[in-house]
């Protein structure tokens, strides 16, 4: 399963300092990989072929990191102390090279490994670090994986790298076949996805003005406005970005604009809105007419929000800084025509471009993000207008934070209906369908994992 990369050991040193800095904050902190990268990238002066190395040093061992730690634990005599995170990640990233990664010479990523292991803890790691790594090399032809007879949980989470207990959990929701081909999708790397600033230019404009400019593009199946470019070193470096004729965003997350289908002249909510994506996006559905409230409590997402809007050129926008659950006060708590929760979620959707998720996340989490989104979608709807439309969305895919937050909602809210996502989604799109929600998956659909319900309150007319 080793990857090829084209590196040699001279042109990795800096690379893997920066790998294994990068991997001990995310281990740590739980802080974002792609947050991490960015800041190391813009301040280091690396090539666009080291830029390449690191991004994959990072992301690979994020992805493969429970396999790498099922090794580890089988030729460690003892577990390394949870607060040596530090040496830790520097065996995962050395294991990383020597499994997945061709052309990083074997030899290469031992010696640096055991020389990152001395100048970080002296001669006693460096030996500890040497011992392993060379004992795996001696037998990494004959590394053993837990067989499917023994479990299928435990032998599903260590051949593709998932915690098991999201395993189990998939495995109860997707059922055996279905899972792998999900936990097989989810550690490929995502393609850079983009949505064409309807206002300013076409898709079609934009795809041929990439190719002119030697950039691998290619429209998206399911969206209308998407492009997917591959091979992209940065958004900053394809053009147009700066003149506003794109944004950034998921092919699936472009599809829940359509659903809620805004039209000129209304008043849209848009809660727990930042970056943006999807807000900048019903600008656009609505031809930049109207008014769409963006609220959310994060200062820094709204910052980056109001960035991308001043981008795009768009003026129908007005965000502030809100707790979903405090509610709206003043002329924000005026009825709305369309309501859109975008709730904080657990991420199990993004794992192909976000697989620290799946290490940061927890049962516990799932239980408590459930609860939360209940308690928003809750404070939320009563600010829909009569015959208004209601969206509920996630980036995940677990029952407890999809259905069934839903489906508390509509036993309690005998107002509301639940309708069918299918007739308003573009064209193929109608098929990302699951029991009348819109559900897209890594697997089948090649995007994001994304979970939507659409739900009209009863009285006035539908829209």
């Amino acid at each position: 399963m080793k990857k090829a990369s084209g590196f040699d050991a001279g042109e990795t040193k800096r690379c893997r300092e920066l790998a294994v800095e990068i991997l001990f904050k995310v281990d740590t902190r739980k802080a974002y990989a792609d947050i991490l990268l960015d800041q190391a990238l813009r301040s280091c002066s690396l090539s666009l072929r080291d830029r390449g190395l690191l991004t994959e040093l990072v992301y690979g061992t994020l992805r493969w990191r429970g396999r790498i730690d099922w090794h580890l634990s089988r030729y460690l005599r003892r577990p390394l102390p949870v607060t040596d995170a530090y040496l830790r990640n520097l065996l995962r990233l050395a294991l990383y090279q020597l499994l997945f990664l061709d052309k990083v010479p074997d030899y290469a990523a031992v010696n640096e490994g055991v020389e990152q292991a001395k100048r970080y803890g002296g001669q006693k790691a460096a030996a500890l670090i040497n011992g392993v790594l060379r004992k795996i090399l001696r037998e990494k032809d004959r590394l053993l994986l837990p067989e499917a007879k023994t479990g299928l949980a435990t032998h599903l989470a260590v051949l593709w790298s998932h915690p098991e207990w999201l395993v189990k959990r998939w495995l109860e929701y997707f059922g055996p076949t279905e899972t792998e081909a999900l936990l097989r999708a989810n550690n490929q790397a995502a393609p850079l996805t983009l949505r064409a600033n309807r206002l300013k230019d076409t898709r079609e404009n934009l795809l041929k003005a990439f190719h002119e400019k030697g950039l691998e593009a290619e429209a998206t199946p399911w969206s209308p406005q998407g492009i997917r470019v591959k091979g992209s070193s940065g958004v900053e470096r394809v053009p147009g970005f700066e003149q506003g004729l794109f944004q950034v965003q998921g092919e699936a997350s472009q599809l829940i604009g359509y659903l809620l289908g805004p039209k000129s002249g209304e008043r849209i909510l848009d809660a727990c809105a930042a970056p943006g994506g999807k807000t900048t996006h019903l600008a656009e559905l609505m031809e930049d007419r109207g008014e769409i409230v963006a609220t959310d409590i994060s200062a820094r997402g709204l910052e980056k929000l109001k960035q991308n809007v001043q981008r795009l050129g768009l003026r129908s926008i007005r965000s502030y800084r809100v707790d979903a659950l405090g509610g709206l006060d003043g002329p924000l708590a005026r009825p709305y025509d369309r309501v859109l929760v975008d709730a904080p979620c657990s991420a199990l959707g993004t794992l192909r471009s976000h697989p620290e998720a799946k290490w940061h996340r927890s049962e516990a989490d799932v239980k408590r993000l459930s609860g939360y989104q209940k308690r928003i979608l809750e404070r939320l709807s009563g600010y829909l207008k009569p015959g208004g439309t209601l969206i509920y969305a996630t980036c995940t895919l677990t029952r407890e934070e999809n259905e069934g937050v839903v489906e508390n909602f509509l036993d309690r809210h005998s107002d509301f209906a639940l309708e069918d996502a299918a007739p308003h989604l573009p064209g193929e799109a109608g098929g990302l369908i699951k029991e009348k929600f819109f559900m897209a998956l890594p697997h089948k659909h090649e995007t994001e994992g994304f979970f939507a319900a659409r739900m009209r309150k009863g009285g006035g007319k539908s829209g």
